[in-house]
Order: C-alpha cells, then structure tokens, then sequence
C-alpha cells in the first residue's frame, strides 16, 4: 500500500488490522521483518519550502535525496551530512526518500566535522501508531521550541511513526576540496594517522580507510585549504608521504562499495577508533572500509559470525546477510525500558516495524 497523502496515512493507520512493515524507497531493507503489509510513504514527494538565504529545505518523506541535491546544488548548497545511498552495499533498487534518511539518522564521513543528520533536523510532521498527526519543531532554527520529538524520531526506524514531511537546515557547497593519501599503512598507523589528522587545527571534514589506502578530507576557501593541506602533510609526515589524490575516494568510503561484492555478512559496528585495531583481527574480517577516523566500521564477516561477542563497548548493526542475533544492538535494561515507554506511548497497538529494533 502506497500512500499519498497525511489523511490517507492516517486513516491507514487507523484502520490497520495488524502489524505495518514501514517503507520508503525500499533501498535498505535492514532486520528480519518478514511480517505484516508494507505501507510505502514513496507517494509523499515534493519540496514545499527553500529558503537559501535561510539555509533551510522542507520536503514530504518520500522525496527522493537525489531531487533535493538537485534543488540544493542550484543554489550553491548541500546536505552537509552527507547521506549514504545502500543500493551499492546491498544490491538493492528503489530510490533513496529524504523521510528514510532522517529515520535511520543516515550520516556520512563529514559527520565528524558537522554532526549527523539529526543535527541538522529543525522539524517534522509524523503519524504515530494510534493514526494521529504529529508536527513538531519548525521550519526555521528561530522556531525550534517544545518537546524535542524530531530528534527522538530522527533514528527510530518507524517503530514510533510515519514521516510525512521533515524540515533540515543545509550548508553551502565548500569552495574548494582536497583529500590526502597515505599508502601502505597497516591498519594500526592508519588509526592512528586518522587521528592525528582529526586532533590537529586543520579542520578534517574527512578520515577514512578503505582497499589499503588512507585518506583525510580538507574543505573551505581555496586559498585556505591550500595553506592546511600544507601543513597537515607535514602533520602526517611520520606516517609516509601524504599526496593528493587524483580522483575523489569518498563516494567509495561512503557507500562501502569494497564490500558491495565481498562474500560474508556486512555489519556497521561504531566503537573507539583505537578498538578497531584489535577488534577487527578477532572477527575474521575479509575486509573493512573504515569512517569516522575508524569509529565506524563497516566489516565483511563469515557467515553467522557472531560480532557482538567480541566487543566489550561500542554497537554493532547488522546490514546485510543472516548474521547472529539481533539485526540492531540489544540495548541495556533501563535503556531498553524507557524505550518500550515510548513505543508504548507513540505505537499502543505495536502495528510500526514490530520487531525490527528489538
């Protein structure tokens, strides 16, 4: 069922019988959800608000990313947190929605530099499980008041409502870019050059690690990025010669396109950058991309592999293949316990996504 505007969701969630499989441009199909009608917001598409002197867009959740880039790029501006697109990863089709986005909190390499999506969410309209609309926030950071619920469904994966419409304040496009490359680091002096780059005063907007190469992203003014791409060279000396690259590594990085045909289960593991070191070893990684100056790690593993055994901190997601346990990471007691509050709050009937975060 694809629904196509806010009285037919609402009357669809009203009147459901039982459990709702949420969808929006079905690219990432994430946790064993094998039950229940899929309920599409894909009909829910279109900017209603731009404001570049504003630095804000408001769209319906089914916009496609790729339109709002469009409408965006025209003015010199940008999704800042720079949205991963899973199709490459799990060989799926659809379009990536805007509403799918700020449901996962899909946040990319510049996430270090600028904060994630939900950082850039002013406010949302949504339908909770009861078929009540809900706004909350603004369309302007000025009118951001009240309860924060954009933030408490920026992540929640449907499970507490339906997006309709989201508003995001957005940045200009930087005026110059440039991305350092080290060769041949083993995967500690990588971490370990990632870091240094990330602590140093040069404003890092990038540090990945993907097909035995490491690279560190500078973005700003010209002028300026020539001047720190100077001296983070120097920053990153010990660890080999720093060059520029020639083509741009970071939709690679982004997309995780490395593990896109590796064997295995792929799991998004978020721990200390220095965990990576030792806990890559232990799960029999084929591979790994690595984001966030190794924070995040995208590993392919053996099948059923199970990944959570081997870490003491962190959260670990499985994204694709059977995997063990949980696709999301079981969450601690009390945590666990505040969180069946709200789904009890927002979803009475639990008909949103049951069983996908749990």
């Amino acid at each position: 069922m694809t629904v196509t505007s806010e009285t037919e969701l609402c009357a669809a969630l009203r009147d459901a019988k039982g459990p709702l499989r949420i969808q929006g441009g079905g690219t990432r199909p994430i946790g064993k959800l094998e039950m229940g009608e899929v309920l599409s917001t894909a009909g829910l598409s279109g900017v209603t608000l731009y404001d570049p002197g504003a630095l804000t867009i408001v769209a319906k959740a089914g916009t496609p990313v790729a339109e709002i880039e469009a409408v965006l790029a025209e003015s010199g501006q940008r999704l800042a947190f720079e949205p991963m697109d899973h199709r490459h990863l799990l060989g799926t089709k659809g379009t990536p929605t805007i509403g799918a986005v700020v449901a996962g909190n899909i946040s990319g390499p510049r996430r270090i530099s600028v904060g994630a999506c939900r950082d850039f969410l002013l406010g949302v309209t949504f339908v909770d499980g009861a078929g009540t609309l809900v706004k909350n926030g603004g369309r302007v950071m000025k009118n951001v008041t009240g309860y924060d619920l954009v933030k408490l469904m920026c992540g929640s994966y449907g499970t507490l409502g339906v997006l309709t419409e989201v508003a995001l304040k957005v940045l200009p496009i930087a005026a110059a870019s440039t991305t350092l490359r080290l060769d041949g680091l083993s995967l500690e002096r990588a971490v370990a050059a990632m870091s240094a780059a990330l602590g140093s005063p040069y404003d890092v907007t990038g540090a990945g690690h993907a097909g035995g190469a490491t690279y560190v992203r500078l973005e700003g003014f010209g002028e300026s990025v020539r001047y720190r791409a100077a001296e983070l060279t120097q920053v990153l000396a010990p660890f080999g010669a720093a060059i520029p690259c020639d083509d741009d590594p970071w939709h690679q990085i982004r997309e995780v396109t490395a593990l896109a045909d590796v064997p295995g289960d792929v799991w998004r593991i978020s721990v200390r950058p220095t965990d990576a070191v030792t806990l890559l070893p232990m799960l029999s990684a084929t591979d790994a991309v690595l984001d966030w100056g190794g924070g995040l790690i995208w590993a392919a593993v053996p099948p059923g592999t199970d990944v959570r055994r081997h870490m003491t901190r962190g959260h670990a997601t499985l994204i694709r293949g059977t995997g063990h346990g949980p696709a999301f990471h079981p969450e601690p007691a009390p945590v666990a316990a505040i969180t069946q509050g709200l789904r009890d709050r927002f979803d009475p009937r639990g008909i949103l996504n049951p069983g996908l975060m749990t």
